[in-house]
């Protein structure tokens, strides 16, 4: 049975946040799932089990079945195991008993229509929410630094226990190791609502219509309609005719001639 998505996805937030018209448009076009997607779903089940084992729980290795494994990825998850339970052993620290979450579905629908995800590792600790996210890409350096992804399932962790818990700060992780790459971000609560409201809000209301202006940028990249998109073309365009633009001083040549 396939996935199901969410139109207005964390993972695709980053593009629709930029360009909202983008995002309905890329819902008729069907999903295409890449050999390094599967190899990233592949090193996300081996972090589940490895952090869920350490966390005492009784699994079935799921390895035999993994069709992308390899020593990397066994090193990779290794890694993200340890990490995760270095968190929560510093959670302990100033909590007595802090509540971990592994792969958990998160519903930020309440500033994006139709909005969901799943968080890799979440840690409420008192005070303190932390968003932990496992990337096994090589390829694309993921900055945690106002992830706009991180944030949507900081927002969905917020929506499940900050009735319950007294949430005033939020840490988000991306977790690359391929890359040698942990980034953090860390905000107030309040910062984090504010952004909610004041920019994820508009924007994904009207990604949700299709309206809003097409944009073209670093956010093209995973776009499923780049190819036929008048704007990115005309944008490309633009930075040819920059690339191209004639000096306003003449060359030693054209002096010569």
């Amino acid at each position: 049975m396939p996935t199901k998505h969410a139109v207005l996805s964390a993972s695709s937030s980053y593009r629709w946040l930029a360009c909202p018209p983008s995002a309905k448009e890329c819902a008729k076009l069907p999903d295409t799932s890449s050999e390094f997607a599967r190899q990233g779903t592949d090193a996300h089940t081996l972090c589940e089990f490895k952090v869920k084992t350490a966390l005492g729980q009784k699994l079935e290795d799921p390895t035999k079945s993994l069709t992308y494994f390899d020593e990397e990825m066994a090193e990779c998850t290794d890694e993200y195991a340890q990490f995760v339970m270095e968190c929560l052993a510093a959670a302990k620290v100033s909590c007595k008993d802090p509540l971990i979450m592994i792969e958990q579905r998160l519903d930020f629908s309440k500033w994006v229509p139709g909005g969901f995800g799943t968080g890799d590792c979440l840690i409420v600790a008192d005070d303190t929410l932390t968003v932990i996210d496992y990337k096994h890409g090589l390829g694309v350096l993921v900055d945690a630094e106002k992830n706009p992804q991180m944030m949507c399932y900081a927002l969905g962790a917020l929506n499940l226990f900050d009735g319950i818990y007294d949430i005033r700060r939020v840490s988000m992780t991306i977790f690359q190791p391929r890359r040698d790459n942990v980034s953090t971000c860390t905000m107030s609560k309040e910062e984090l609502l504010q952004w909610a409201e004041t920019v994820l809000k508009p924007a994904a209301e009207l990604a949700a219509k299709g309206e809003g202006e097409y944009k073209a940028g670093d956010h093209c990249r995973f776009c499923k309609i780049k190819a036929t998109c008048r704007k990115r073309a005309e944008y490309n365009l633009e930075l040819a005719r920059y690339d191209f633009a004639v000096p306003s001083t003449l060359q030693d040549e054209e002096i010569e001639a």
